[in-house]
């Protein structure tokens, strides 16, 4: 969309305050908005209506929110000279919400609150109004909650289906909007919901599609000034959550179902699923390199797998990572399920094939309890292509295009020949290959989704989290596509007992959030098949210091230890699941930095967990991250683990210049001392480098210092 001019920029202006005018005159001054997660915010309409309380007090104003999306900001004299303008270029046409910086800076009037119950990850460690005004709520309350705290605004940004205007689509955020008006319509509650089109967010199916006349007002964005946010393509993937997502990869079971979250350690797990599909040789060097396919060999074969994919992935995942995109595009993510329980488990036992549907399916069917049809049941079977086009149902009667009729029940002897002759699709059809509750990604994901074709983009669905987080809503149909599940997430540190600590400090101080982490836990342990997989680097570094993050006790909790399943660090696999204390703590050291195996184990004998002769075994004794650098320069040395497994959005000159910044941060005061005085040598390189960093000219002692030094180790860079 090309930036409105003049009196067009002036219109939309018009129409945005048109809108809080109504808004206000139906509930009054007192506006509980609730907007969505992530990307699904109207920043521009939402500005507007920060703007009006902001200019009138009278008015009280509460958003309800997660994941407010800022413009990521460098305050570091000498990494803010690189990263800054990569971050101007990439949110060139990205406004932020005009709160952020007032919930950032403890500046919020006193007529507004911010209420959440996801932060960006470290954003709010520290600010007392944030942490003060936290909702702590599963992701499968997160409606609910919203509703308790009296919204009465419902704001969506969505996309509109380019043949017809009247459609439209929740797009990147159907995860609760549709569930929190639900909710408030069965209380009777007065609200307003608003949808605001942005051009270039993609047209999603699945349960995001929705008909314009279900929103009180529908608005237009200025794309070209409230553009969508991106996820910036900048750290490399680390040793350590390389070697994480290598281990990760051989549980994911062929033929199973798939959560990621985001971040490098779910980058280098689909990139290690990619390798294990399409370059299995080197797949399973890696694994041999890491002693993967020795210390972990029975787990592996019991719950995962290290040949290629044949009947391929599901994803059932509240966050449609990019990953999946890049699973899906490598023919991996590619097992459809179907929205009927018993056809769905005639598929995952190989009785109804979905390319050649057969008349003993009917008799199949119904040995598995299935009867007389419902007129929903005969809809969902028909758009499976279960049933042809030609029959039709009617007041528990299936008709033929030859006008015949007989009984919808799958059981009748009659009704089976009948619908074996006449009523019987050829294949199925409409299957979907991922059930997603919103994204987030690059300008390229974007563009990738917009650009699919038709029959492709309805294998992608989007749908609401009380479908995906849970098995509530369908039991029956949903274990039966969730079948091999591996819901796979994050933490923060494991106690020795396997509780897990995601989203808060013992202080209390939360991090992010639970989300939908205890969800897919729990879940996991419903699903016969299911496991809960934590990833959780061994160590982290805190005031310079290296912390173990598998500890003795913890005062905060995520997962329980009850609910305690698969733990994974950089060192290996913990299978928690059905084991005794003691075994549990073995596991754990394990897989410790071998720095502070001996703390744990003395922690351990005093509280008698582990008898006072135990001894760690002396395969897990080395569990060193300078192994672990060798492993994976071993692995980078033969092209299997790229820094940037996805791409980057450095150039190759920022990319020189980040690795000349990061070397220069790790050298001891006395090599920096002696670089300087070495005489400077400014190569090509070099000047390109200085350049990235603005200090191709420079004045002032300090700043000519950092370029004399930037220039040599560019230098020494190139000698190694």
């Amino acid at each position: 969309m090309q930036r409105p001019e003049g009196s067009d920029v002036e219109l939309l202006q018009a129409r945005y305050a048109a809108c809080i005018d109504a808004i206000i005159a139906r509930v009054g001054k007192n506006l509980v908005l609730a907007l969505p997660l992530g990307l699904g915010k109207p920043i521009e309409l939402v500005n507007a209506i920060y703007a009006r309380a902001c200019q009138d007090t009278s008015i009280t104003l509460t958003i309800l929110t997660a994941l407010t999306l800022e413009r990521p900001r460098e305050t570091h004299p000498i990494r803010g000279r690189l990263l800054n303008p990569v971050f101007d270029r990439l949110y060139a046409n990205y406004t932020e919400p005009s709160y952020a910086q007032a919930v950032r800076e403890n500046t919020l009037p006193a007529n507004i609150a911010v209420r959440e119950f996801y932060f960006k990850p470290g954003s709010r460690l520290g600010n007392a109004g944030a942490q003060q005004n936290y909702i702590s709520s599963n992701y499968t309350h997160a409606a609910r909650d919203v509703v308790a705290q009296g919204c009465n605004v419902v704001m969506q940004l969505v996309s509109q289906d380019p043949q017809d205007a009247q459609r439209l689509s929740m797009s990147c955020n159907p995860d609760t909007s549709a569930d929190v008006v639900q909710r408030l319509v069965a209380l009777g509650r007065d609200f307003v919901s608003v949808a605001v089109v942005h051009p270039d967010l993609p047209y999603m199916v699945g349960d995001a599609e929705v008909s314009a006349d279900q929103y009180d007002f529908v608005l237009d964005t200025n794309a070209s000034e409230h553009g969508l946010f991106v996820m910036p393509k900048l750290p490399p993937v680390s040793p350590s959550d390389y070697a994480i997502g290598l281990h990760a990869s051989c549980l994911i079971a062929d033929g199973g179902t798939l959560q990621l979250g985001i971040g490098a350690m779910s980058d280098a797990i689909v990139h290690g699923v990619q390798l294990r599909h399409s370059r299995n040789d080197d797949y399973q060097a890696l694994l041999s390199r890491f002693k993967i396919d020795s210390r972990w060999r029975d787990l592996i074969a019991a719950y995962g797998g290290c040949d290629p994919f044949v009947e391929g992935l599901y994803g059932a995942t509240e966050m449609f990572v990019e990953g999946f995109w890049q699973l899906f595009g490598s023919g991996i993510l590619k097992r459809e399920v179907y929205d009927f329980w018993a056809l769905q488990l005639l598929v995952n036992e190989g009785v109804c094939q979905p390319q050649a549907i057969s008349a003993d399916t009917i008799t199949a069917m119904a040995d598995l309890g299935v009867r007389e049809l419902r007129g929903k049941d005969f809809a969902v079977l028909q758009y499976h292509g279960y049933f042809n086009e030609r029959c039709q149902y009617c007041d528990g009667y299936i008709i033929a295009a030859d006008g015949e009729s007989v009984a919808a029940n799958m059981a009748n002897p009659v009704s089976q020949r009948f619908m074996a002759e006449k009523c019987l699709g050829t294949s199925l059809r409409n299957g979907k290959v991922l059930h997603g509750g919103f994204f987030l990604g690059s300008e390229a994901f974007y563009r990738g989704l917009r650009e699919l074709k038709a029959e492709a983009r309805g294998k992608l669905a989007m749908c609401g989290v009380e479908k995906i987080n849970q098995l509530d809503f369908n039991p029956r149909l949903y274990q039966a596509q969730r079948r091999r599940a591996r819901f796979i997430n994050t933490g923060l540190n494991v106690s020795l007992q396997g509780a897990v600590a995601s989203d808060t400090l013992e202080s209390g101080q939360v991090v992010s959030g639970v989300g939908g982490q205890y969800n897919f836990v729990a879940m996991a342990h419903q699903l016969s098949d299911g496991r809960s997989i934590l990833m959780i680097r061994s160590t982290r570094i805190e005031k310079g210091k290296a912390r173990s993050n598998i500890v003795d006790n913890f005062a905060s909790c995520t997962i329980p230890r009850h609910l305690r399943d698969i733990v994974i660090t950089e060192y290996g696999i913990a299978d928690l699941r059905s084991k005794t204390d003691e075994e549990v703590v073995k596991a754990l050291i394990n897989i410790a930095d071998s720095r502070f195996q001996s703390d744990l184990l003395r922690s351990a004998k005093a509280a008698g967990k582990l008898a006072a002769d135990y001894q760690i075994p002396a395969a897990y004794r080395e569990n060193s991250a300078a192994r672990i650098r060798r492993d994976v320069a071993w692995a980078q040395s033969r092209k299997m683990m790229p820094s940037y497994p996805f791409g980057c959005d450095f150039s190759d000159d920022e990319l020189r210049a980040a690795k000349a910044l990061k070397t220069l941060a790790s050298l001891p005061w006395w090599q920096t001392v002696l670089l300087t005085l070495k005489p400077e040598h400014r190569s090509a390189a070099a000047r390109n480098v200085l350049l990235s960093l603005g200090l191709n000219t420079v004045s002032g002692l300090k700043d000519r210092l950092l370029q004399r030094l930037i220039s040599a180790v560019v230098k020494r860079e190139s000698t190694l």
